[in-house]
């Protein structure tokens, strides 16, 4: 699955937490407040895979873009180039190393994939996710999304927030691999045309339509 491969991260926090956790339905309503009020989101990031055993497997360096509705734009740097856009409808994966273009149509699971809680609907929170949250000191705030649903693309997610700004997600997967997303040069709501999120790539590329 596609999806899986971009969205692997974890890490161990190493904060004195005062810890307050709240219930499902208050936290997922705040969580929904919070990412609600980003139109657009713009970072760097570094992408770090952790295996079962510990041991770190993998650091991706890239870009990400989110708008709403809907449009969403990663990239990834050398060795392992990938870019990946969605436009609401479908989502293009090009591997340049495979010489590949892969499309899936935006069903109902690859839409509730983490990085699409930048730009699709955070109205129904509670209904696909048990959210859980906590404070750490008075600006930070951690929330942990476990899905609901048995065929979900990962275990658990969270997402901490500094004052308001979200600059780490953390993932847990079926294959027991833990990975992070750290952000860095973080802008938000600032004007992206929507032209920034198409994608370009060869015309001599195979292009593979995924099943729906």
């Amino acid at each position: 699955m596609v999806l899986k491969s971009i969205w692997i991260w974890s890490l161990a926090f190493a904060l004195a937490a005062t810890t307050a956790a709240a219930g499902g339905g208050n936290s997922a309503e705040r969580l929904a407040e919070e990412l609600r009020s980003y139109r657009t989101f713009q970072a760097d990031f570094v992408q770090t895979v952790i295996d079962a055993q510990g041991a770190k497997v993998q650091e991706a360096r890239g870009t990400l873009k989110a708008k709403r509705p809907g449009l969403f734009y990663w990239k990834t740097e050398e060795p392992m180039r990938q870019f990946i856009s969605a436009d609401g409808d479908r989502v293009t994966v090009y591997d340049p190393d495979l010489e590949q273009v892969t499309i899936h149509p935006m069903d109902e699971q690859v839409a509730g994939t983490p990085a699409l809680l930048l730009s699709g609907e955070v109205e129904n929170l509670a209904a696909t996710y048990d959210v859980t949250s906590r404070s750490f000191g008075e600006k930070t705030r951690e929330y942990t999304l476990v899905p609901k649903s048995e065929d979900s693309l990962f275990l658990a997610l969270t997402l901490t927030f500094y004052d308001g700004e979200l600059q780490e997600m953390r993932l847990e997967d079926s294959l027991e691999q833990r990975s992070v997303l750290n952000f860095d040069n973080i802008r938000i709501n600032e004007e992206i045309p929507d032209s920034a999120f198409e994608l370009e790539y060869p015309d001599t590329v195979d292009v593979i339509q995924g099943a729906g």
